[in-house]
């Protein structure tokens, strides 16, 4: 697998930037381009869909092309209407080809059953207004339902532990998407190398791309080392440390990787803000972040951060000593009777968790 960057023909919008600038890419085991930044679109449930249309419109004017959906965060038909104005034009002025977009979705907890994958993909597909998805994730792998906004102590009484043959079921209704020319990649998200031990063997078409929680604070090295053996592109969701997530995820222990002493001084030395230091160690280390704002100087700065002003080896050597192994996404409401605390998900000690 190709994980170097090289260099895209997309360049951000000259009137915000002042200057072309051109935006590296990854290939994919398919020889597929991906932007080597995108830009998220989960609003941590205090974002309403008309200001995530806003900032999907400063996004793509600033230059990004890599849009990261889900149809549980409920506002792919307003990231549809924003597309569909910038493949006519109305956003830079220039129409801009279904080609240049990598649109990612993925399918939510309670649609893991076979008859109910292939409705929903349609669904996200239809009010994305596109024809075919870039790249299609398992968006957890057990199908847990709990409703938006819940807090903590929310629980499913459906719930149950990952189930390998089920799971299987679900996958094998991503590889007919894939053969019938529906999506280009298909994925994985929030797994853990226990539960791709049993995967990857069990699969026609193996999954092309992981996404998981990626900072400077909680680098998975050994995941992300097994995704890239096993020919994965990584793109890595809450890349400044999620200060905004719920705060159903939020726990005392919690670090702070915008206050490291680490990062701060990099940042210093870059003058610029700790944030784009998190991006510039994510993509020194192949990994796709995926920020969020909705503030039009930060939606941009994300940007320029992965294209100008790279950090030295010594510095990307100091930041990679800093993990704590602090997972921030924790998942407590996916747990399943007889489950003990969110550790349960994530199979620490080198076993799934029944």
């Amino acid at each position: 697998m190709v994980i170097k960057n090289t260099i895209d023909t997309g360049i951000f919008h000259q009137l915000i930037l002042g200057s072309s600038m051109k935006i590296p890419y990854f290939t994919t085991i398919n020889n597929n381009k991906i932007p080597a930044i995108g830009f998220g679109t989960f609003g941590s449930d205090h974002v309403s869909n008309e200001e995530m249309m806003e900032s999907v419109r400063l996004a793509i004017k600033a230059g990004y092309r890599h849009i990261d959906c889900a149809s549980v965060y409920g506002n792919e038909k307003e990231i549809g209407i924003v597309l569909r104005e910038a493949m006519d034009g109305k956003i830079t002025g220039k129409k801009i080809p279904r080609e240049d977009f990598w649109i990612t979705s993925k399918l939510w907890n309670d649609k893991h059953n076979k008859e109910d994958i292939r409705p929903s993909f349609l669904k996200s597909l239809n009010d994305l207004g596109l024809d075919y998805l870039d790249l299609y994730l398992v968006h957890w792998p057990f199908p847990n339902y709990h409703p938006p906004g819940c807090d903590v102590n929310s629980r499913s009484p459906d719930a149950k532990p990952y189930i390998h043959e089920e799971f299987m079921i679900t996958w094998r209704e991503f590889e007919k998407l894939k053969e019938d020319g529906l999506v280009k990649e298909i994925g994985v998200s929030n797994v853990t190398i226990p539960k791709l031990n049993k995967i990857l063997p069990d699969c026609n078409i193996k999954p092309s791309v992981i996404e998981m929680e990626l900072h400077p604070h909680f680098q998975q090295k050994e995941l992300r080392e097994y995704a890239i053996k096993n020919n994965m592109t990584i793109i890595g969701f809450s890349p400044l440390g999620s200060p905004n997530r719920p705060n159903r995820d939020k726990t005392s222990t919690d670090t702070v990787d915008l206050e490291d002493p680490i990062i701060l001084d990099i940042a210093k030395t870059h003058k610029t803000h700790p944030a784009l230091i998190c991006l510039k160690w994510a993509n020194a280390n192949n990994i796709i972040p995926i920020p969020f704002s909705t503030k039009e100087r930060n939606i941009i700065s994300n940007l320029k951060s992965i294209c100008e002003d790279p950090l030295t080896k010594e510095e990307l050597n100091k930041l990679n000593k800093i993990d704590k192994n602090c997972r921030l996404i924790k998942g407590h409401v996916f747990l399943w009777k007889g489950a003990k605390d969110w550790h349960d998900l994530w199979d620490e000690n080198g076993v799934i968790v029944k």
